[in-house]
């Protein structure tokens, strides 16, 4: 479909449609015999890669039930208040690639299966003219679209306000922020925004899922705007989650209480679960659980067969999906630190680089990355920030480079208790990521230690 296309309004073929999809999938269900059987499901449906933002991509197998069940949590979670289906006059707004599997799930999956029109521009489209991208909410009716977090804060700085001339945003429903850690500054600049075209700010859901679980996990209630917590940044590396003043810790956004599936924080060296505000790995346990890793035994042996050590009522000994993602819950609520490879190990203490990036990006917009690099025997922490704009002349740039040096090692200082080794600044689309945007950590550090960054402070 073309850029801005709208596709035939279904609705009157909505009963036809639904009747199809349930009759092809119950007709494999029916026993051949006069003796009840149980569902003959194909084990494979497709195969859904990862991002590969920690490793090479790997294709993890889907089945046809992986997918119906998840279709089914993904209308619980966000239609659950209208019946667990989408009201009238729904529709989908989607610009993501549909080989990623939030663009496939949004793009296609959900259209089809809930028989509602859906509006498909291309990624291209929307990096050329972000403010398509909330054009197109306006006029599509109820809206369900969805992006990653960068996505957020590109619009919110290229939209203006003769862009949404005319263009009311008041019947947006659901705005996913999903597919890498979702920062509380991009959630306000961009509810903060568009608040005067009359967004709802509970529309705007952080939304917390991977391939491996098909698509989605968590996200809280309809109807609730999203909620920022703010935690002791001195105990949070520790693997304590204490709360602490608004505006004086890290802030992380909830996830709310998973209620369609089994989650669990689990220490990840010893197996048994960790108490509320203890800091694990976030382990998952459900029918949306893809099969494994295509053609990767031993990795899928690990990743999709852990077991829980002594697990606690309710709680099933195995098999458990170890997302491989650090996050504790308080007061009942799922909260998300960062990849556990991600993690930077900076004078013998742990660090997440989001919590880092974060810092960075209350200062300067923008993409930007934290490592950690080796140096004589320790680690050093490198920021690497891009700059979008340009000051005209080159004592302005200086002036301009000197500035955000200084207020970014003041800020991660006063927040981090750290010290920035090296601050390198860079032009748009410097740092490497992968196709969803997820920032490729490892390749910065080889970039850094082979001086392969084209720096603007040289």
């Amino acid at each position: 479909m073309s850029p801005g296309t709208r596709s035939r309004n279904p609705d009157n073929l909505r009963p036809q449609l639904s009747k199809s999809i349930y009759w092809t999938w119950t007709l494999g269900r029916l026993p051949r015999s006069g003796r009840a059987r149980s569902a003959e499901v194909p084990d494979a449906l497709y195969l859904q890669y990862t991002s590969g933002s920690t490793r090479t991509p790997a294709g993890v197998v889907v089945s046809n039930k992986n997918l119906f069940v998840n279709f089914g949590q993904i209308m619980d979670g966000y239609y659950g208040k209208y019946g667990k289906v989408p009201p009238p006059g729904s529709g989908v707004v989607s610009w993501l690639p549909f080989y990623h599997d939030m663009g496939f799930f949004v793009g296609i999956i959900i259209p089809i299966l809930a028989g509602i029109p859906v509006v498909l521009t291309s990624p291209a489209g929307f990096l050329q003219r972000p403010a398509r991208w909330m054009q197109l909410m306006a006029s599509s009716g109820r809206v369900f679209t969805a992006a990653p977090n960068f996505a957020f804060d590109l619009v919110a700085r290229k939209t203006s306000d003769d862009d949404m001339n005319g263009f009311d945003l008041g019947e947006v429903l659901h705005v996913l922020s999903g597919s890498e850690r979702v920062q509380p500054v991009t959630v306000k600049r961009f509810t903060d925004r568009f608040a005067k075209f009359n967004l709802d700010p509970a529309a705007v859901r952080p939304s917390y899922g991977m391939a491996e679980a098909t698509v989605y996990i968590a996200t809280r209630e309809p109807g609730e705007p999203p909620k920022v917590v703010y935690f002791d940044s001195a105990k949070l590396p520790a693997g304590e989650a204490e709360r602490c003043a608004p505006g004086t810790g890290t802030g992380l956004v909830s996830y709310g209480n998973p209620r369609q599936m089994t989650v669990r924080i689990v220490d990840p060296d010893t197996g048994v679960e960790c108490p509320e505000g203890a800091v694990g790995e976030i382990w998952l346990h459900g029918p949306n659980v893809g099969a494994g890793y295509w053609q990767k035994p031993v990795e899928s042996e690990r990743t999709f067969q852990a077991r829980i050590v002594n697990p606690s009522a309710g709680t099933p000994e195995g098999p458990w999906l170890r997302t491989g993602d650090s996050g504790f819950y308080f007061d009942g609520e799922l909260f998300i630190i960062g990849r556990i490879k991600d993690l930077l190990i900076v004078y013998g203490r742990n660090h997440s680089p989001d919590d880092i990036e974060a810092t960075i990006q209350e200062v300067t917009p923008g993409r930007c990355a934290a490592i950690s690099v080796p140096d004589r025997g320790a680690e050093k922490l490198v920021a690497i920030i891009e700059l979008k704009k340009r000051p005209d002349t080159d004592e302005d740039l200086a002036d301009r480079l000197q500035v955000v040096k200084r207020e970014v090692t003041s800020a991660i200082s006063k927040s981090h208790g750290l010290s920035v080794a090296d601050l390198v600044l860079v032009s748009p689309g410097s740092i490497p990521i992968t196709t969803s945007g997820k920032i490729r950590r490892a390749q910065c550090v080889e970039l850094y230690r082979h001086d392969e960054f084209t720096r603007l402070d040289a």
